[in-house]
């Protein structure tokens, strides 16, 4: 059976992995054994995927990326240039610890930008935006705009990608897609027509 991806003739792809239809693995990189890729990912050139890694549908991987074994990301989640997930909270080269990886999940149309660092356990809400080079050491909203080491929510954004400035009402507008969204509660939430 022929393979439904491709993979630039640098890749290494380990046994046990299942890689979907349109999928695109580029220089260098290397796909370790019992990965799950869905269809139409885009994994950049020298990316590291640790066995086990999940990755949903449309998943984008930039460059020098490394998704080490515990991560579980869902479908339309954009990973930036050499950003970094960790999987032990307390690495030591003497001491093993792959029986206490955790995991981190990143929700469905989240973005993580660029020489950011995810520290293990802490999960990424639905299209949260986590500013280049942050360093998040906590749990992340949906649809929280976070920055800084260690990174702090400092807004909201649309699943387009834009910052949401919210009214008296408590009500905002995405400029681009025109949707509504509605902060209560200390969350915001999509409204839909």
């Amino acid at each position: 059976m022929e393979k439904e991806y491709f993979a630039h003739e640098t890749a290494i792809i380990d046994d046990g992995c299942n890689i979907g239809k349109g999928t695109r693995i580029w220089h260098f990189s290397h796909v370790m054994n019992n990965c799950i890729i869905g269809e139409n990912c885009n994994i950049g050139q020298n990316v590291v995927i640790s066995p086990e890694v999940v990755l949903g549908k449309n998943v984008k991987v930039q460059n020098n990326v490394s998704i080490y074994t515990g991560v579980i990301c869902e479908d339309d989640v954009f990973l930036g240039p050499s950003m970094v997930f960790t999987n032990v909270t307390n690495p030591r080269s003497a001491v093993n610890r792959r029986s206490k990886y955790e995991k981190t999940i990143v929700k469905r149309g989240a973005t993580i930008g660029a020489n950011a660092t995810i520290v293990c356990g802490h999960n990424i809400g639905e299209f949260a935006f986590i500013g280049a080079g942050a360093v998040v050491t906590k749990e992340v909203l949906p649809y929280a705009l976070v920055v800084g080491n260690p990174a702090r929510q400092i807004g909201w954004m649309s699943e387009y990608g834009h910052r949401l400035v919210f009214d008296r009402n408590n009500v905002a507008f995405c400029p681009e897609s025109k949707e509504k969204y509605e902060l209560k509660d200390g969350k915001v939430i999509k409204i839909e027509k």
